[in-house]
Formats: C-alpha cells, structure tokens, sequence
C-alpha cells in the first residue's frame, strides 16, 4: 500500500510545484512559445476535463470537489484490496495523484492551473497539467489491465 501512495505522492508533488513554477513565472494567459506546436501558458480552468462545466456559475467547484474525494476513497480501497495487481494498482496510483493534485488547486484557487498546450495549425487540444497527464496514463493502464486474460484457478 505504501508503495502505491508514494507514486501518488510523487505525482501530487510534481503537480503542485510545476503549477507554482507557472503561477510565479507568467501572468494569466502569457504564452511561451516552445517549438512550432508546444507552448507553455497559464490557464485557469473551473470546470473538469476540457473545461466541462467551467461556466456553470461556481456549483461545480463543489460538485467536482465531492466527486474527486469520494473517487479518492474508492481508489484508496482498492489500492488496499487488490495490492499485488501491480498494472491496477499503478493505473490507480496515478490517478489518485492527478485527482489530488487537481483538488488541492480547486479548494485552494477555485480553479485549476493548466499549463501545457499542443498545436498545430489551426488544431489545438486544450491545456492541460501534470496532475491531468497522470490521470490520463492512469486510465490507459486501467484499460490495459482490463483486457489482461485472467489467470486460470490450478486444480
């Protein structure tokens, strides 16, 4: 189990101090520009992935926040229940990271700090962070795991 947190820890600290970095670094919506279709910027986002529901007049905050510690929980059980899927429990690791890394600035902003932004032409996907990169890799491993034969009881 320790194990297990500690990845999610690593993540949450890599989270926190990258959105720090770009709080002091740039103002809201400078751009950097990095190569021809990476820029740093400072984004706020109020809603959840891809700005759902960030102009949903502030109760989302709190539905956001419920849901990511009530998610919090549930992964923390399973982390305890099933400690030797090692796919699972890393899939789980990070995206317990990446939602407490997301919550702390909901709670403490009322916004998340996004950072990263890809391009490319007119083609853009929406700036993201650490805490959102983890949750990503998280559930792609979480998917992988599912398609993993399940072992055979010997008799």
């Amino acid at each position: 189990m320790h194990k297990w947190l500690s990845i999610s820890a690593v993540v949450i600290a890599l989270d926190l101090y990258t959105k720090h970095l770009v709080q002091q670094t740039f103002a809201y919506g400078e751009h950097l520009r990095v190569t021809s279709y990476f820029d740093l910027v400072r984004y706020h986002n109020t809603g959840a992935a891809f700005s759902f529901l960030a102009d949903a007049g502030g109760w989302q905050k709190w539905f956001f926040t419920t849901v990511s510690v009530v998610a919090s929980a549930v992964i923390i059980y399973l982390l305890k229940t099933h400690p030797h899927n090692k796919l699972f429990c890393w899939g789980l690791a990070l995206v317990l990271g990446g939602a407490l890394g997301n919550l702390y600035d909901r709670i403490t902003l009322g916004y998340v700090v996004d950072f990263l932004y890809f391009y490319y032409q007119q083609f853009a996907w929406p700036a993201f962070n650490v805490a959102d990169s983890a949750i990503c890799v998280g559930v792609g491993l979480l998917l992988l795991d599912s398609f993993k034969q399940p072992k055979q009881a010997t008799q």
